[in-house]
């Protein structure tokens, strides 16, 4: 079951957020052979996506997504998942949950 979190983005700047995942002893979650996708939409069901930069570092998930690419997003809500395929091409979704874009003024 994916854990659900919340982000809040401020509308043309840059985001980036770490998540640390670790096996059920604390250890650092080997992820070698591991890839991971994300994306955010404005509903369930929009065709229009935006894909996070996303990769895998020992134990750590690191999400990003540039200013240019914020930029371009209307301010307002949006939902998100982000899945982690191993080597087998098992998925499983790790994170989900609510996207807020806040407008920007300075442009």
């Amino acid at each position: 079951m994916a854990t659900k979190v919340n982000f809040l983005i401020d509308q043309g700047t840059s985001f980036a957020t770490t998540i640390n995942l670790n096996d059920d002893d604390g250890n650092p979650l080997d992820l070698t052979g591991y890839t991971v996708a994300g994306q955010m939409r404005k509903a369930y069901t929009s065709q229009n996506y935006v894909a996070f930069v996303a990769n895998l570092a020992l134990g750590e998930l690191n999400l990003g997504l540039i200013a240019n690419t914020t930029n371009d997003l209307s301010a307002g809500r949006y939902v998100y998942d982000v899945e982690l395929t191993d080597s087998n091409g098992i998925v499983t979704r790790l994170l989900e949950g609510i996207i807020t874009v806040t407008p920007q003024v300075t442009r």
